[in-house]
């Protein structure tokens, strides 16, 4: 099971008690007394049943005071009121508001009678009910033009909603003739196009209201094409109308609340809704702001002034490497060199002894070998076009020289004999 629908016993008990709250708001509810205790706390305690099931009841000490007799064991009575919880105890009770004793006069048998003809046609349905309009611009008021109700209504719609549009259709709204009028104008209120009709008047008695009670006017509230508020008599008095009209109003004046908005609700809602466009608008801002720095950012990193910096810094680079590796080049060179000109100096050195010491191996030989070393005075040598020749390869008739260490002796050869 997902913990996150998992919930406490006190939180659900406090979502039926505003489903049943909410839903049954206000009821009428027959049957029989049973079990009845007045508190010492001045409520009365009660249980109603019937011959299949009960319901407990409580009256509060305000809604008792009002009664004009007293609960008797077995009593039949009609109860109005509403649906409550006891979150504690998890158990739901009737709220009452009033306790009338059952019985059937002429009156209520026709309005039993009536009542159950229509629903039978669907006057009472859900689906044929029009939805009122959130926000109403013109509203038409069917109702007596010098009665109290009138006055309730505009005083709830000024202070509530003073920008709605209201226009009266003087009606009779009691005795013989107030049904048809009724329906007659309520037809009339329908041709205007206004927002919402509203047909109601003050409390009274079941005869006073009768007017409501009319099937002409429960017609005419059906055909309308305009949605219709039923606000007849006080919270406990319903009428025909209240059951075939659009929305059903406990009373004038709460018509008023119920179907216009309240301007300092909608004032407080505008509020939020400023603070809330202003919140986002400047989270909106915020959000462009830094996606705005982020492309700026972005343009200058792959701008050209930005490519030719890092190109720069780039060639930097190379250029230190490179004079880097050039210096390192040429103290490794530098540094061969010198071991270079140290090996070869030293080669050298070695070279130009050998040299020397065979230079003076060479000279000690040519002195040994110097054929004018040691020798005497008639020593000469044989030279030829400028070349010093063996005497052997001479042929007769060749001119040649005879050199010695004071003269030189041109001869030719008059014969050759060898040995």
């Amino acid at each position: 099971m997902n913990s996150s629908s998992l919930q406490s016993v006190t939180s659900l008990n406090n979502q039926i008690k505003s489903l049943l709250e909410s839903t049954f708001l206000y009821v009428h509810v027959e049957g029989e007394v049973s079990r009845f205790t007045y508190h010492s706390s001045g409520h009365l305690y009660f249980t109603l049943k019937d011959n299949s099931s009960s319901i407990s009841c409580v009256m509060f000490k305000g809604n008792k005071s009002k009664m004009k007799f007293r609960l008797e064991e077995g009593m039949q009575v009609i109860i109005s009121g509403s649906i409550s919880l006891y979150v504690p105890r998890g158990s739901y009770q009737l709220n009452c508001i009033s306790i009338e004793p059952s019985g059937s006069g002429a009156l209520a048998k026709a309005y039993e009678q009536l009542k159950e003809k229509l629903r039978s046609l669907g006057y009472f349905d859900e689906k044929n009910k029009k939805e009122i309009p959130r926000y109403i611009k013109s509203v038409i008021l069917v109702t007596s033009g010098t009665g109290a109700a009138l006055q309730d209504m505009l005083r709830v719609s000024k202070n509530r909603w003073p920008l709605i549009k209201l226009k009266v259709i003087d009606t009779i709204v009691q005795g013989e003739n107030s049904a048809s009028n009724i329906a007659q104008n309520i037809k009339y209120a329908d041709s205007l196009g206004a927002d919402v009709i509203v047909i109601g008047r003050g409390g009274g008695s079941i005869e006073d209201l009768w007017g409501f009670n009319e099937e002409a006017v429960a017609v005419a509230i059906y055909d309308a094409n305009t949605p219709v508020v039923s606000a007849v008599g006080h919270e406990i008095d319903y009428v025909i109308s209240d059951f075939v009209a659009d929305l059903r109003a406990p009373t004038p004046s709460a018509a008023m609340e119920m179907i216009l908005p309240d301007k300092n609700e909608l004032l407080m809602s505008i509020d939020g809704m400023i603070e809330q466009m202003q919140r986002f608008y400047a989270r909106a801002i915020s959000t462009k702001d830094m996606d705005l720095q982020n492309l700026k950012n972005e343009f200058q990193r792959y701008s050209f002034e930005q490519k030719s910096y890092l190109m720069l810094q780039e060639i930097d680079i190379l250029k230190n490497k490179y004079r880097d590796k050039m210096s390192a080049l040429f103290q490794e060179n530098d540094r061969k060199l010198i071991i270079s000109r140290e090996n070869l100096s030293y080669i050298c050195q070695q070279n130009l002894l050998r040299k020397k010491q065979i230079l003076e191996n060479l000279r000690d030989i040519l002195k040994i070998k110097n054929p004018t070393s040691g020798l005497n005075e008639s020593y000469a040598q044989v030279v030829k076009d400028g070349r010093t020749i063996k005497p052997e390869n001479l042929k007769v008739d060749d001119i040649f020289e005879l050199q010695t260490k004071k003269s030189i002796i041109k001869s030719r050869v008059l014969g050759l004999q060898k040995i």
